[in-house]
């Protein structure tokens, strides 16, 4: 009998605390909640931004540092058998520097994304789960910020020859289905993970709120996250 009411009482549990959730969502006004998720928003973005939007913060990130894709990386390792090490040094630090300089500009799309944010957009933010506010920039900013980030990650890779030999054998890797197409250009590889750390720290930062709203710093945080 104990154990058939057990999950019983789980579900009454779980209904209850939902119950409660909502009477407190219910008790903040439409003002103070489309606010509090735009300040969330703005926070999630500045510390992406500051994190990786510097020289170091994508090379010296375990996280987000950019390796060569797929197959690459075990030729990678033949190029330093081969005395070549310093140029598979050379465009792993491109990469991820090229990055770091898009990450820098990313601000103000993020900024016109929270601007663009309705009171709908708000709702779904607050109910979606630990990771709705990366999921709203994701959706709402991932083609401007491509459009943004590839004329500065093609600059930066442009200053390297060897750029050129990797599309080249990165295209013939892709053919062999050895890599995902995507990787076969190093624009466009360099560009996703730029967007795919920045979306990371993004999420980081959201989890640490929702996890302690009360460690925010900000009473209207406290008290819109803290009704969750």
């Amino acid at each position: 009998m104990r154990r058939l009411l057990q999950p019983v009482f789980v579900l009454v549990l779980s209904l209850a605390t939902t119950l409660v959730q909502a009477g407190a969502l219910d008790a903040i006004s439409t003002g103070d909640a489309s606010a509090g998720v735009k300040e969330a928003l703005n926070k999630g973005a500045d510390y992406a931004v500051a994190s990786l939007g510097r020289n170091g913060g994508f090379l010296g990130n375990d996280k987000v540092k950019i390796p060569l894709p797929g197959y690459l990386q075990k030729a990678e390792s033949a190029l330093r058998m081969f005395g070549m090490g310093k140029q598979a040094d050379q465009l792993v630090e491109t990469m991820n520097h090229a990055a770091e300089n898009a990450v820098a500009v990313s601000k103000p799309v993020l900024v016109e994304s929270i601007r663009k944010m309705s009171v709908q957009d708000a709702k779904g933010i607050l109910t979606g789960g630990e990771d709705s506010v990366t999921q709203y920039f994701k959706r709402t900013s991932t083609e401007q910020l491509t459009a943004k980030f590839m004329p500065i990650v093609k600059k930066e890779t442009g200053k390297l020859q060897l750029a050129e030999q990797y599309n080249k054998f990165a295209g013939k890797a892709a053919s062999a289905g050895l890599i995902e197409q995507k990787d076969a250009d190093i624009d466009s590889y360099v560009t996703q993970k730029a967007m795919d750390g920045l979306f990371l720290m993004i999420a980081e930062e959201e989890k640490k709120l929702r996890a302690n709203p009360v460690g925010a710093g900000s009473d209207l945080l406290k008290k819109v996250f803290g009704a969750l």
